[in-house]
């Protein structure tokens, strides 16, 4: 199985705080992983580290085959590979749901204007927001916004989907719909990394669920075995504060 995206020894600090204490993680294409793990445990800065906005302190990261960490090396060209998509939508509140989808093939990839709206169309049809595409982002829902989110990062072909806490700041009724776009991508085959609070959501997607606790990674493996039969003392822990609140 080829490999998608290798981390190794991966730390990071911000100043006297240590958020990532040596990650290592491997994830090969068409996987999905879903990071798991109480807030401030290091999940956003790790998938911030991979997508390069955030320089490691030390420890290297390879994007199949290919280190993209280091003095050396050309951070929008690896950037260009991945798409990352945040709690916050960040949609251009001034342009059109098109044109907020087209930016980037037509200003990063030089793809010309016919074309980049054709794979545009092509995507908010998929996902049955073809009918938005003339609106501005203040005439969407929640839900709706971070669907167009999803989507202006598959217009630019990504390689790796990075997803963080995607789900975070949407109603509870908002939810179901963008979890299926990450449903439907999923059975596709994209290869994709996702930070989530929704554990019944990472326990059928994932291929395999990282339990990270304080800026490491305690325990991973099947959905079925880090829900049902978590071997850390720490993951049995958080796990059982999750089915306490209702989560699981």
């Amino acid at each position: 199985m080829t490999e998608a995206v290798r981390v190794e020894g991966v730390h990071k600090s911000f100043g006297k705080l240590e958020v990532l204490k040596g990650v290592d993680l491997s994830l090969a294409e068409h996987e999905v992983i879903c990071l798991i793990g109480a807030s401030g445990s290091g999940k956003s800065t790790l998938l911030r580290c991979i997508d390069l906005l955030e320089p490691v302190d030390s420890g290297r990261i390879l994007l199949n085959g290919e280190q993209i960490t280091g003095d050396a090396v050309d951070q929008n060209r690896a950037r260009r590979r991945m798409g990352i998509v945040f709690q916050a939508f960040n949609l251009f509140p001034h342009m059109t749901v098109l044109r907020n989808v087209t930016l980037g093939p037509s200003e990063a990839l030089d793809l010309p204007r016919r074309q980049a709206e054709a794979r545009a169309l092509e995507l908010l049809e998929r996902f049955g927001l073809a009918d938005k595409r003339d609106d501005y982002p203040d005439r969407l829902s929640g839900g709706q916004q971070q669907r167009v989110a999803i989507i202006r990062s598959l217009a630019m072909q990504p390689a790796l989907l990075l997803l963080d806490e995607i789900t975070s700041a949407l109603d509870p009724e908002l939810i179901g719909e963008v979890l299926e776009v990450i449903r439907e991508l999923a059975a596709a085959g994209m290869t994709m990394l996702i930070a989530t609070h929704e554990m019944g959501f990472a326990r059928d997607i994932a291929h395999r669920v990282c339990f990270l606790d304080a800026g490491r990674i305690v325990e991973e493996g099947p959905p079925d075995q880090i829900f049902a039969q978590p071997q850390s003392p720490r993951t049995k822990q958080f796990l059982q504060r999750i089915i306490e609140a209702g989560r699981l």
